[in-house]
């Protein structure tokens, strides 16, 4: 099928909730994707930041096939291998007690929600549920996750949402104190706000949420959907911070292109959640866990230095070129945001497209740059050098 076919076809029978940009993507090799038509595109998306070790990336995709060959589902009514090798990796690199399985960010976070508020009810009773939630932030787009999301436009149409969340202002601790009452039983943070912009928050204020969820007893909760599985040059954004959760939840990345996500918990909040509290049909299915246990396995150590090296290299690339339609550059390892001034993000992206480079938006005003975790220094020139000769055009 040509591109026009595939967006036809589209068009045709696909409910239209996603503004597509306009091009097809067939096959995909390293960071670097093709239309049918052969038109080449380097991509500074990886699928929202899932594809972490990149396209057509061999090891991966033979683990998928032979554990597919063996056993593509059994439920979690029965034990299997795949997903018991993953935890042990995931517990023994965080240093955390146990893992739920999810499918990906959306449950991962309802389960995290759940799981607080079952903590406090056992140990306080009825009427200590709200979670203090960040502005700007995003963590789904169920009922529950939007009511958690601090964005207003993300809100229109779908009332009435699940109550027991307040949003408080990032960064500014006096706020937040103020908004600590009786019935707070938990505190949710982005270590780095993705979708609102790709905004850090300051490693002071995090420290001091860290020491009031201490002091009174309430649960750090922290989203790393989009910031985990060493996308910000750590396999976990909190490592950045000197702080540990208490739960935390991860997604995206964690299976380099399949559906996988889920929370882990320290030993406090480990069996918080007992057999009939919460489950899920595909969580820790075996192929999507072979697949995670190979990423894993190629984001070692080094690869992790690497991923932090190639994130100062873009940062420092785009400063060079002050130009006067970038108002600020910020982020950590391969998820950088551009701030822009006097350009439209979405139209900015559209232009990165035909220009045949794949980019994000994020906010009100930022581009964002989450390419593949092991894009070569090759593919980062040639799509640092389409941007830049886009943004010249508008600056």
């Amino acid at each position: 099928m040509n591109s026009n076919q595939i967006k036809t076809l589209d068009n045709q029978n696909v409910m239209q909730t996603y503004a597509r940009f306009d091009v097809a993507v067939e096959r995909g090799e390293g960071a670097t994707v093709y239309s049918p038509e052969g038109k080449e595109y380097i991509d500074f998306t990886s699928g929202i930041g899932v594809n972490s070790i990149g396209y057509a990336n061999k090891k991966w995709a033979d683990a998928i096939y032979a554990q597919a060959m063996k056993l593509q589902h059994i439920s979690n009514l029965y034990y299997s291998e795949p997903y018991t090798k993953l935890a042990e990796v995931l517990i023994k690199r965080t240093g955390m007690k146990n893992v739920f399985f999810a499918n990906a960010g959306a449950d991962a976070n309802e389960g995290m929600i759940k799981l607080a508020r079952k903590y406090s009810f056992d140990k306080h009773g009825k009427g200590k549920s709200t979670i203090i939630c960040l502005n700007q932030s995003f963590h789904g787009r169920t009922i529950t996750t939007l009511a958690a999301t601090g964005q207003d436009v993300f809100h229109n149409y779908f009332f009435p949402f699940t109550e027991g969340f307040k949003h408080v202002e990032a960064n500014d601790i006096k706020i937040l104190e103020n908004e600590i009452t009786n019935d707070v039983c938990a505190i949710l943070i982005e270590f780095i706000q993705g979708e609102g912009g790709v905004i850090p928050l300051d490693a002071e204020y995090v420290k001091a949420v860290a020491d009031i969820c201490k002091e009174k007893d309430l649960l750090l909760l922290a989203d790393e959907v989009q910031t985990g599985v060493g996308r910000t040059g750590k396999l976990f954004a909190f490592e950045h911070y000197g702080v540990k959760p208490d739960v935390f939840s991860f997604a995206k990345g964690i299976a380099g292109g399949l559906p996988l996500g889920g929370i882990i918990a320290n030993e406090k909040c480990s069996a918080v959640l007992t057999a009939g509290t919460h489950a899920t049909t595909f969580g820790g299915n075996p192929v999507a866990a072979a697949a995670a246990t190979e990423v894993l396995s190629q984001l070692d150590d080094d690869t992790l230095v690497e991923i932090s090296k190639k994130g100062d290299y873009i940062e420092k690339e785009i400063k060079s070129w002050n130009l006067s339609c970038i108002k600020e550059v910020r982020g950590k390892g391969l998820m950088i945001g551009i701030s822009l001034k006097n350009a439209v993000p979405r139209a900015t992206a559209e232009s990165c497209v035909n220009n045949g480079l794949l980019i994000l938006t994020a906010g009100s005003d930022a581009l964002r740059i989450l390419p593949p975790l092991l894009i070569t220094y090759e593919e980062l020139d040639k799509g640092l050098k389409i941007l830049k000769t886009t943004l010249e055009e508008i600056s």
